[in-house]
């Protein structure tokens, strides 16, 4: 939504995905470390493999992290550049695992918190990664709490029960302070 109003989106998430789809950076250092078994037929990142192995053995989970992390860092610089050469006054980093890593703290202005109810952060990864809720809820077990992300937080938008319009006028109050 701030987006929409002319900020510049640099999202980790996808980038992680970019580095472990079909011939993404991250590949020929993950058939290294951990096999071929851990490739789809494709050449991808076998993400439920990888899953299980790392919610089992946190080692194979510091391993994975060490390998994409410095790619996504190196690639949310590159972005982060082509925004400010760009003159974007506003760039959102859409961090999923922002209070885990602890260096992002000191390089950004503001950080937006967008909350909800732990069953509803369920219920919506669920719906939209097609995994069990055991399987949410053990990815849940190993990030930063909501207590620990509210705390980061220097704004706080509580999405539980909104509509998306309400959402959007949520959104559309906090923008000016972006200077959107």
């Amino acid at each position: 939504m701030l987006q929409a109003r002319g900020a510049a989106l640099i999202d980790a998430d996808a980038i992680a995905r970019a580095s472990t789809a079909p011939e993404g950076a991250a590949i020929p250092a993950i058939r290294t470390r951990f096999g071929a078994e851990f490739l789809t037929p494709t050449g991808a990142l076998d993400r439920d493999n990888m899953r299980t192995l790392a919610f089992s053995d946190a080692s194979a989970k510091h391993a994975l992290e060490a390998i994409v992390h410095p790619l996504v860092t190196k690639e949310i610089e590159i972005q982060f550049q082509a925004a400010q050469a760009a003159g974007i006054s506003c760039v959102v980093f859409d961090i999923p695992l922002l209070a885990e890593s602890g260096h992002w703290r000191g390089k950004l202005d503001h950080i937006l918190v967008i909350d909800c109810l732990v069953s509803t952060q369920i219920a919506r990864t669920v719906a939209r990664s097609q995994l069990s809720e055991e399987a949410v809820r053990q990815i849940i077990r190993t990030q930063a709490s909501r207590e620990q992300r509210l705390a980061l937080a220097d704004t706080v938008i509580y999405n539980e029960g909104l509509s998306l319009d309400q959402l959007r006028q949520q959104v559309e109050q906090i923008a000016p302070y972006f200077g959107l």
